[in-house]
């Protein structure tokens, strides 16, 4: 069975526990960690998954955390 395109989802945990496609950009985690400052400005295109990569970096930096 073929695995589904995560259109519209901007929800990293969907994204994981659901069978879709994702491309591991991972190591925007550990480039955020690494040049840590106030504020960050991602400029990408519309549908770039802005959104999707924040999500990740906010599952990443939860784990652990108490719920």
């Amino acid at each position: 069975m073929k695995k589904k395109l995560p259109i519209s989802t901007d929800n990293f945990q969907t994204v994981i526990n659901g069978d879709y496609y994702f491309v591991d950009k991972s190591m925007l985690i550990s480039e955020a960690l690494e040049n840590m400052s106030e504020m960050k400005l991602i400029l990408r295109p519309r549908r770039f998954g802005k959104s999707l990569n924040m999500s990740m970096l906010k599952s990443f930096l939860e784990i652990g955390s108490p719920k």
